[in-house]
């Protein structure tokens, strides 16, 4: 079946009547696709305004749909909705309560826990007003001002205080301090220009320095990549080698293995090699005394007259 281009017309014109409708009562906080319950309650005073929170326990469960003054009585009358699977004791009470400083004020159902029938849409509920924070902080406010009065007198204290210190014209007044202060800058200052002159006089030298600085770190970049090359391991290894036969030579000698650790450990040895060396010195001592017992030298033939007696010691 083919819609014309009147109906299709038809239809979105229906279709955005139905849209803004439901817009309409969304920002008014209504749900058309949920289903509540109404209730209804009055104050001494409106407090409120259309779609404020109405919580239990804590909970939003619902907005509040309608405020309207009554004359005859002078109270406010206000209508709310809330979730129609909620159920309450119809004795329940309507708390106007404050959010915050800056949050508006709202609604809560106190439930009654009594057994009484269950509230029903359309029930008038008793209400009551809870005491708000601006209230309280008006209650407390003498002792704020109390506190506060004290604050203040310390303050003042303390500013005439500081006011003895800076009006102190004596060495250990604050005067002195700034005066001290400001030598000092000025001497920092003197120093400064000093450094900036010496600077400025000897910046070829400083100059060449830090060229010298970079072409010695340049060069001992060198160094380090051409130490990267040695083979530091295997020479480690080789003296750790060496190392090993020294140790080995030292405990052959303190074993007397070889003719150097004989003499070093045989004492027989040693005794031997110390009477062949005071016979020898004996012997050089007596070739001095009497040559002619050892050099006999005779143009004609001559005999040697004095032999040699042997001694009693051998080491005489």
């Amino acid at each position: 079946m083919k819609l014309s281009r009147e109906v299709k017309t038809a239809l979105l014109v229906i279709l955005g009547i139905v849209l803004l409708i439901f817009s309409y009562n969304y920002l008014k906080g209504e749900d058309l696709l949920e289903s509540n319950n109404t209730y209804y309650t009055e104050f001494d005073y409106n407090a409120l305004t259309t779609s404020s929170p109405v919580t239990i326990k804590g909970n939003n469960i619902g907005k509040v749909h309608e405020i309207k003054y009554e004359i005859e009585s002078g109270k406010t009358r206000v209508s709310f909705t809330v979730d129609s699977r909620l159920e309450f004791s119809k004795n329940s009470r309507i708390r106007m309560y404050e959010m915050g400083l800056m949050g508006g004020n709202g609604i809560a159902i106190i439930p009654a826990e009594d057994g009484a029938a269950v509230a029903k849409d359309g029930d008038f509920l008793n209400s009551e007003v809870e005491q708000g924070l601006v209230q309280s902080l008006s209650k407390n406010f003498s002792g704020l001002s109390t506190g506060l009065d004290i604050t203040l007198r310390r303050a003042d204290s303390l500013l005439l205080n500081v006011n003895r210190i800076i009006q102190d014209e004596g060495e250990e007044g604050l005067k002195h301090a700034v005066m001290e202060l400001n030598l000092t800058l000025a001497s920092f200052r003197s120093t400064s220009n000093n450094v900036r002159s010496l600077i400025a006089q000897n910046e070829d030298s400083l100059s060449m320095a830090i060229a010298n600085f970079n072409k010695i770190t340049t060069d001992l970049a060198v160094f380090t990549e051409d130490l990267k090359g040695v083979q530091l391991s295997k020479t480690v290894n080789d003296l750790e080698g060496t190392l090993d036969n020294v140790n080995s030579i030292m405990a052959g000698l303190n074993n007397g293995e070889g003719s150097l650790g004989k003499l070093l450990t045989d004492d027989k040895l040693y005794h031997n090699l110390e009477v062949a060396s005071l016979q020898l010195r004996e012997l050089l001592q007596d070739f001095k005394l009497n040559p002619k017992r050892y050099v006999n030298v005779s143009v004609f033939g001559g005999k040697n007259k004095d032999e040699y007696v042997k001694p009693e010691d051998e080491r005489q």
